[in-house]
Order: C-alpha cells, then structure tokens, then sequence
C-alpha cells in the first residue's frame, strides 16, 4: 500500500490531507430508506441469511461494482458507497478510508509506538489494551462519518531479515511473540476485550496481514509486486504461518489480506491452496462469514509483474474463484471485475459468495444495526472517547515498556539537576514525524526528547544531526562542550526502512559513527537512545566512551518523554529486543531472496532460533537492578510408570512426562493447544531499585527432525514492579504445541526425546525431562494438489 508510505515521514500540508477528504462514512437507514423492508435490516435474524437477503436483491451491475475496496453501493436499495481501505496499525492513520477533521474534533488520534516497540514489552494485557483503545477510536471516527468499520491490520509477517524495510510495522521476528501479540491485539480491538458471545458483535473488523511468506519489498533487483517465495512446507508451517493460523484458526479474525509475492510459483492472491485448502478448509475459518481481501494492486501484479496470466479479466477470474473476495486497487480500475464475468472467468455463484461474506462481515460490526439496538454501545462511541487521557498515558507507557537498555557503565539513571546543562542532539532530538514512523495519523500532541528535557529543568544544549548524508555537525560538538552530560538521539528511521523501501547495509552510517566517535573523545558521560529497527551496534559496543545505549525502535508520539522517563530513572527499563542485531557481515553471508531458515553452507540461519553469531541476540535486555530467578519442580505425569521397552526407560532423576496422559485426556479440539504442565518460578531482585522483569522461556529440543534450533521462545510474562528485596512467584504457562515439531511435510508432531527449558538471555537457570511415548502427529497439515496453488518444494 505504497501510496501512504511518505505521509508518516513527511509534514502533513493540507494538500495532502485533501487527498483523503472526500472520504465520508454512513450507516444505513433501517428506519425509513428501501433497505428497511429487507431482512438485512432485522437485528434478530442471523447475519448470514440477512447478508445473503441483501445480495439477492442486488443486481448484477450491482455486485460487479461492489467487489473492489471502493464499493459504489446500491442507490436503489439504499446502499451506501463504502471504502474498505482504512489503516490503524497504531492508531487512526491516514488512509482513503479515514479522514481527520481540519478544526473541532477529530483533528487527532492517539498515536502509540510502533509494533516493533509494542512487543518489546513483551506484555500482552499492554497489548490488548492498546488494541481496545485503537479499536474504540477507530469506530468514534467511523460513527462520526470519518472512517469504515474495517482496519487493515495488524502486520503479522514475521520480520527474519534485518534489511526488510517494513519489518518496524511488525511484531518481531519469533512467530510465537507475534501469535501472542495478535492474539491480545484482536481480542481488544475486535471484541472490545470481551468473549465473543457476549458482546454480540465486532467493534472493529481486522484485518491480518499479509498472507503469506511475504518479507521483501526491493532488494538488489527483486520486487514485491513479482517476487515468487520458494520455501519449503516445512519453514512455511512451522516459521511463516503461526501468526496466520492464531488469526484465523485461534481468533476468528474477521478478514485477511493476501500478499503481492507469489509462493512457490503462484501468486498469494490467486493460490487456492493458501486461501481455500489451509485457511477455509483446514483451519476452519468459516465461522462469521470472514473474508479475504487483496493487498493493493496484488491482482494487478498477477498479469502486470508476475505474468501469471495474460491479461486484467484473467487475473480477476483467478482471484476470485481461488478465494479472495476484495480486490484493493491502487490504480482505480484496474481490476476487470466485468470482463472476467462477461469472459465466463468469473460466475455468479463466486460473486455471490464473496459479496455475502464481505456483507455479513459488516452485520457483525453494526453497520444495519439501529443505535437503539447496540446493545455492544459501539454506536455510542464518539469524539469524547478519542485521546483520552487514559489512551494518552498508555501511549506513553507503551513507549516505556518497549525500550531495551543494551549498555549501561553506570551513568545510568542519571539524577536530574534543575539547570544542569545537557547536550540533546541527534536527528531524532527535536523532531516530530521521526518518532511516528509510517502508517501514522496525526496525533494530539508530538512530545520530542528536547520538550522532555526542557520540562524536566534541564538547561539544554541542542543541536540536530545527520541520518545518512554527510553533513555540518559542528553544531552538535559545540552543544556538546557546553554541556556536563551528552544525550545523543540517533539511529535510523523510514527515509530508509519502510514499506517499498529495503536496506542493504545494516551498520550506523558513517556519518554518525564518525560524530558520535568525536563526541565520546570528549570525555564525558554519553548515552545514546537508538532509533529505527536492527543495526549493528558493535562499534558502540566497544567503544568504552559511549556510556549507555537504550534502544526505542519507533516511540510513537511520546518518544522524547518515555526515553527520559527511562533516563532518569523515572521508570526502570525492562524491555526486551523483539529481534536480532546481526553484525554489518551478515547482509554479504545471505540474500534476501532465500526464504529458507535452517542454515546450509548458502546461509548461516536466520533469527535467533538458528543463527549463532549475533551481536545482541534476540530477547537481550539489561535492567538498573539485579534479578536472579530459580524454576521450582516439574509436575510430571506418572512419573513411576513403567515400561517393558529398556530403550524407553527414564534416566535416573529425570522428570518424565508421557505423551498419552498428555494428550488423552485433552478435549481440545486442536491438540496443540492441550495444556502441558506450568513450570514454577521465583524471581528475586537482589538490587537497590524497583523494576520489571520480562521472564522468557527457551525450548532446547533434541528430539524429532535435524537439525535441532538452538532454542525456541515457548513462555514469557512481565512482572511488574518488584520491589528490591522481593521474592516474586509466578508460572511458566505452556502448550503441547510449545513442545512439537515441524517435519518435512508440514506435520506438526510431539516427539519422544529429551527437551530442556533455559530462562533468560543470557540463560540463568533451566531444567531438563524426558517425553516418552509414541511420537503423536498433532496437526496433520494438508498437502496440495496439482493446480491448487502452492507447490510441494
């Protein structure tokens, strides 16, 4: 969706938010207009009978004109133009769905930190509390007429390349981080943080995305719009489609959008294995009548980048009958709904159903019912309910809880003296749209590092400084002589990762490296606050003059106050880094292009799991206090049994858990999702000051297919607020699933074998037990057939 990229990075002029006034947003008149005599207009009856009422007594040039994102409607039936194109990544943004008012209200919305900052708190109820927030923003502005009742996001491509410029918009790179992450997120911003069956309808309909393998957008001559994905089943179930499978499966996510990239040969967005076989059919996501929407121009890409297909009709035919019900079209019209239908390419019964789904999606959210009748209050939601000072405290809090502190020689926190002159330089130090990164809208207020210092009686020294351009920085020496302490606020930002836009260097640039090496041969105390996602901070690292570094990733419209309130020590820091920070070598050591995970004499590994060499690995965090943990004792199962098979014996002293007492008895109808039992575990701060603590947990399996990851992320929680001296007890929780294997086919199966649980990064403590039993397939995963989409690599 390239057309928004340059709004988040550039100064928003009112020519350019004209370019999204025309949207305006209207319920339908159940009370008086032609649709009240339809049974869609009846809040009692089932959504999909009134859904399907509705498209029967469309016509044909009806349905036609209703099958891309801006949907014309019906004047006859009363039906109003719709735009399915509305953004929220973190919060209300600016999309042709969405418009923000140039006086009164709705000017503004609240703006939180990227995902990429988000998940580094690894907190969930932070997420799904920022998900309810943005969820009733989202539909204040749409009950105001400025917005749809759909967003498109969450981004949940896990981010396994540190050149991928659009990595930021994400969760990280662990698929089990991001399935938790999606899991809280929709949980909030759909079902208002309800059951499902009790709040009786969506706040909001998401929408994941984007479906599947797609993390490249334009590397050394590779394309988005044309890449084709070679992976195997085995990296594509067990790596790439986690996040999908929560979405879809686990959540019931009202919509997915399907990708540009092709997979293994074919387009996402015509591949009807992807979208019929796993999505519909196997994991079962039928439920509400969701739908699958196209990223913007990906049918387009299928005869125009891919030439998968001839021509515009064809590709149109492709689309739809392989599953997709949405066509987004970035270029108006270039999607030939009437020439595929007209060319036998499309049938009736294909429009039909995909018109029905899309319309039930809508009945789910509210769109026909009468405000009388929301029992959910979502129709009530209003301007009174956007930027409040709860969601502007939990952006900041948000900001605070995802920065990681990745050095510290003491200097940290640093006691504020009111007067005390500090040097606040650096290209993020005052500026605004930076912090915000893209798929922003315009928040309420844009709080810089400079506004936190000079609120909190600093005598401030600023001085911008350069990104990547060799430029002056004379400026940012002077301010720094002046001053007793520096505070450097640099990094990276869009203007070189962001959606279209991938690196192929991960290091500083030159150009701060070589002002950030003449400000630490000042000798004073320096502390940098990183910006941007992965680069490679050795040189800072190892440089005994740079005192403390704190990654922020993307802050959100409270950067400048969280990095001081971090500073300061106003808060503790206990975030943890949601990705690897790979060495300047590793963009010479592998290609984008290669989608496989294991490493192979052409690739080292990718992500934590499999990669060995990281300058800080992922779920790196230092704190300002010390923290020691202890597991407690494994409750296994029978742990007594015997066996008449020596082979199968428990070694002495070793925790036992057998497979069918653990699946037996389970009556979940997935059975990675049986219980396996929590683990204890006790966490002391043996420090001088009160902080959080992220506790992760590392699965280290010898069992099942070689090779063996090196760990895989299976239990995290954030403590809150443990005071020194204090003992905190809490449980590791766990699945099954935590515990299976991937095969070769995409089979996802507890093996019989030795497994140990390590906590922390650097690990502190872990213990070992046996699985024994019969290896048991827990998810069969359908293979697909000749002309179905997806090939067998």
């Amino acid at each position: 969706m390239g057309i928004l990229q340059g709004l988040a990075a550039a100064t928003w002029t009112a020519a350019s938010l004209l370019q999204f006034a025309e949207a305006r947003f209207t319920y339908p008149d159940c009370v008086n207009g032609p649709m009240s005599r339809n049974l869609i207009c009846s809040q009692g009856a089932d959504p999909a009978k009134r859904a399907a009422a509705l498209v029967a007594n469309m016509t044909l040039e009806d349905k036609l004109q209703n099958l891309v994102d801006r949907a014309n409607g019906s004047q006859a039936l009363g039906l109003s133009r719709y735009d399915w194109w509305n953004e929220a990544l973190h919060g209300v943004a600016y999309s042709p769905g969405v418009s923000f008012g140039f006086t009164g209200q709705f000017t503004s919305a609240t703006s939180f930190p990227l995902p990429i900052t988000i998940a580094a708190a690894f907190d969930d109820a932070l997420v799904e509390s920022i998900g309810l927030t943005i969820g009733a923003e989202a539909r204040a502005f749409a009950n105001n007429g400025r917005g749809g009742l759909d967003v498109w996001t969450p981004n949940i491509n896990p981010f396994k390349d540190p050149r991928w410029g659009r990595g930021l918009e994400t969760p990280g790179e662990d698929p089990f981080r991001i399935e938790g992450y999606v899991k809280h997120l929709l949980r909030g911003m759909e079902w208002a943080s309800q059951e499902p069956e009790q709040v009786g309808g969506r706040q909001m309909i998401a929408t994941c995305k984007h479906y599947a393998a797609y993390d490249l957008e334009r590397w050394n001559g590779a394309n988005r719009h044309w890449f084709n994905a070679i992976v195997s089943m085995q990296d594509l179930v067990e790596y790439y489609m986690p996040p999908f499978r929560q979405c879809a499966r686990d959540s019931n996510v009202g919509s997915i959008m399907c990708s540009y990239n092709a997979v293994n040969g074919t387009p996402a967005c015509a591949d009807s294995y992807l979208m019929q076989t796993v999505l519909r059919e196997h994991w079962n996501w039928t439920q509400h009548g969701n739908y699958i929407v196209s990223d913007c121009n990906a049918v387009r890409n299928i005869w125009n980048d891919h030439k998968w297909v001839a021509n515009a009709a064809q590709a149109a035919g492709k689309t739809y009958a392989a599953g997709d019900d949405n066509v987004c079209e970035a270029t108006v019209g270039s999607t030939d709904v009437r020439g595929a239908y007209q060319q036998g390419l499309l049938s009736i019964e294909t429009i039909d159903t995909a018109l029905k789904r899309q319309y039930e999606g809508l009945v789910r959210a509210g769109y026909w019912t009468k405000e009388e009748d929301d029992e959910a209050g979502f129709r009530s939601l209003g301007a009174a309910d956007v930027n409040t000072q709860d969601a502007q405290n939990l952006a900041r809090q948000a900001a605070v809880d995802g920065m990681v502190l990745l050095k510290n020689d003491g200097t940290l926190p640093h006691a504020v003296q009111r007067n005390q002159p500090v040097a606040v330089v650096g290209m993020w130090a005052n500026d605004r749209m930076r912090m915000l990164g893209n798929y922003a809208g315009r928040p309420p207020v844009y709080h810089t590092p400079a506004y936190a210092a000079q609120q909190l009686g600093l005598q401030i020294n600023y001085a911008d400084g350069p990104v990547y351009r060799a430029t002056n920085y004379s400026a940012a020496i002077a301010a720094a002589k002046a001053s007793d302490i520096i505070y450097y606020f640099g990094g990276i930002d869009t203007s070189v990762e962001t959606e279209d836009l991938d690196r192929t260097v991960i290091t500083w640039p030159d150009v701060q490296l070589s002002l950030l090496r003449e400000l630490s041969a000042l000798g004073k105390p320096l502390v940098v606050v990183q910006m941007g996602t992965s680069i490679d901070n050795t040189p800072l690292l190892s440089n005994p003059n740079i005192s403390s570094i704190i990654w922020a990733g993307y802050p959100g419209m409270f950067g400048g106050p969280a990095a001081f309130d971090i500073i300061t020590g106003a808060k503790a820091p206990a975030g943890r880094l949601p990705i690897t920070q790979y060495p300047a070598n590793y963009t010479a050591q592998v290609p984008m292009t290669d989608m496989s995970l294991r490493p192979s004499a052409a690739n080292p590994g990718r992500t934590y799991k499999w990669y060995s060499s990281a300058v800080q690995d992922f779920g790196f965090g230092l704190h300002y206090t010390n923290f020691t943990v202890a597991l407690g004792a494994l409750n296994t199962t029978t742990p007594g049994r015997e066996t008449q098979d020596e082979d199968e014996r428990p070694k002495a002293d070793t925790a036992v858990f057998w497979i069918t007492e653990l699946l037996d008895p389970c009556t979940q109808r997935h059975k990675d999702r049986c219980a396996f039992p929590s683990i204890p575990l006790s966490i002391t701060n043996t420090g001088t000051k009160t902080s959080d603590f992220v506790a992760l947990a590392f699965i280290t399996p010898q069992a099942g297919p070689a090779p063996f990851p090196r760990k895989e992320l299976a239990s995290y929680t954030r403590e809150r607020d443990i005071e020194p001296g204090e003992v905190r007890q809490t449980a590791l929780q766990f699945s099954v699933g935590s515990f299976a294997r991937v095969d070769a086919s995409g089979n996802t199966v507890l093996y019989a074998g030795s497994y140990c649980v390590g906590v922390d990064v650097p690990e502190r403590e872990r213990v070992c037990f046996e699985v024994l039993g019969e290896d048991r397939v827990l998810d069969a995963w359908p293979q697909p057939k000749a002309g179905n989409g997806t090939t067998v690599r």
